[in-house]
């Protein structure tokens, strides 16, 4: 079977002209895709389905895609891709700053969006299983389970992460104590198409250390090697539950 049949989206555009053709496209490229035409919509959406990847419009009345990127971001992994009419730079950046895996640019060719969300769930898919099902990575009292996503911190708290930083955190756990430049980085959290953006790389890995660091300010985990990239600081384990 194809990876694209069991793969389920969830598209979000206030403009019914795009999203339906859209959705309909995507549905004959064997994806299964559910509509709503508002982050409102999406939200409540999001209570019963549950899509492998959110196809997201930026500029959308009420609540914009911003908003929701960023909610989504906080509450779920999800990995997501801007449809957007912004192009400019700093619009991109800001996009993947807040926890989008892509970005793709309005009026786009309907077979470049189907690449790239193949792309981002490849990338997904590599940092979903990286060790047996029941395996976790344990450093400095945290836990990592890959398998359900889910970080927990020195006090049994469960701490929520982007798609975004959870494999930027499994990049680090995976390569312990070794320097890992933006280049390595941008390939195993980007993907080679955000090579333009090596600062979304930096924001990332500020906004990880937010959420694992004692002083964010003063990062001990999180190691900047100055010239080289940055360095997981710490022993890690792998911890077999059964």
């Amino acid at each position: 079977m194809d990876q694209a049949a069991a793969t389920r989206l969830l598209l979000v555009d206030d403009e019914a002209a795009l999203r339906e053709p859209l959705a309909e496209y995507l549905s004959r490229q064997g994806f299964s895709v559910v509509q709503a035409d508002s982050a409102a919509q999406a939200r409540s959406l999001l209570k019963t389905e549950a899509p492998e990847l959110v196809l997201l419009d930026i500029m959308m009345p009420g609540e914009d895609g911003l908003s929701l990127c960023r909610h989504l971001a906080e509450t779920h992994a999800i990995p997501t891709i801007f449809l957007t009419a912004r192009g400019e730079a700093t619009d991109r950046i800001v996009g993947l700053e807040i926890g989008a895996d892509d970005y793709v640019v309005k009026p786009f060719e309907p077979r470049e969006l189907v690449a790239r969300i193949r792309s981002v769930l490849r990338r997904s898919a590599k940092g979903a299983a990286p060790v047996a099902d029941d395996e976790l990575f344990e450093f400095e009292g945290w836990r990592l389970d890959p398998l359900k996503r889910r970080l927990t911190d020195p006090g049994g708290a469960m701490v929520s992460i982007s798609s975004a930083e959870f494999r930027l955190l499994l990049a680090f756990l995976e390569h312990p104590r070794q320097v890992l430049d933006r280049d390595r980085l941008l390939d195993m959290v980007q993907g080679r198409e955000a090579h333009l953006f090596d600062r979304a790389v930096d924001n990332q890995v500020s906004r990880l250390r937010r959420k694992i660091e004692p002083d964010n300010r003063n990062p001990v985990l999180i190691q900047t090697v100055w010239g080289g990239g940055y360095m997981l600081a710490a022993d890690v384990r792998r911890i077999r539950t059964s």
